[in-house]
């Protein structure tokens, strides 16, 4: 008889220690099997000059900031300003990916907005976004001088993330 009782506990028991842990999560924050591993390669033709193309494989040696963005996507005008006083500061490349857009609509908005990217690349089909793992755009990643990605951003960067917790990684990533 006691046993009857007793696994329905066990079962409410365990189900309530899932939802703690849940809740004491930040759900932006979402788990990137891609941190820590070298970043997918690709070659691809870059959005300003088709003729020319950009690889990671470009920046060995470097630490960059790779920020994959879009025309049609109103969270990436949001941190747009941001990334363009980013840009200014020098402090590392900052390469895009101009992801699923219309060459012209992109350039448009650089015209208008400014253009805080050394390059961007264009992935017209989405393809490498999808080898980056990108569940939806703005989504920044930080890449150390040997090709591996050791931060994901998800979302548009603020001006508190960029500087708490981007910019000291960077920093920290030029000193090794």
């Amino acid at each position: 008889m006691k046993a009857k009782f007793l696994i329905p506990l066990l079962v409410f028991v365990v189900l309530v220690g899932f939802l703690a842990v849940g809740l004491t999560r930040d759900p932006r924050e979402i788990p990137s099997p891609l941190v820590n591993k070298t970043a997918p390669a690709f070659r691809l033709p870059q959005l300003a000059d088709a003729d020319k193309t950009f690889s990671p494989e470009d920046l060995r040696g470097q630490v960059w900031m790779f920020n994959v963005w879009a025309s049609w996507c109103v969270a990436c005008r949001e941190e747009h300003p941001v990334l363009v006083e980013f840009g200014k500061s020098g402090l590392a490349p900052l390469i895009g990916l101009n992801y699923k857009d219309p060459r012209n609509d992109a350039l448009a908005m650089l015209r208008r907005d400014g253009n805080p990217y050394v390059l961007s690349a264009f992935d017209s089909n989405g393809k490498v976004g999808i080898d980056y793992g990108v569940y939806g755009v703005p989504e920044t990643y930080v890449i150390d001088k040997q090709g591996v990605i050791r931060y994901k951003h998800i979302g548009p960067i603020s001006r508190e993330a960029l500087y708490k917790t981007i910019v000291p990684l960077i920093n920290e990533l030029k000193k090794s």
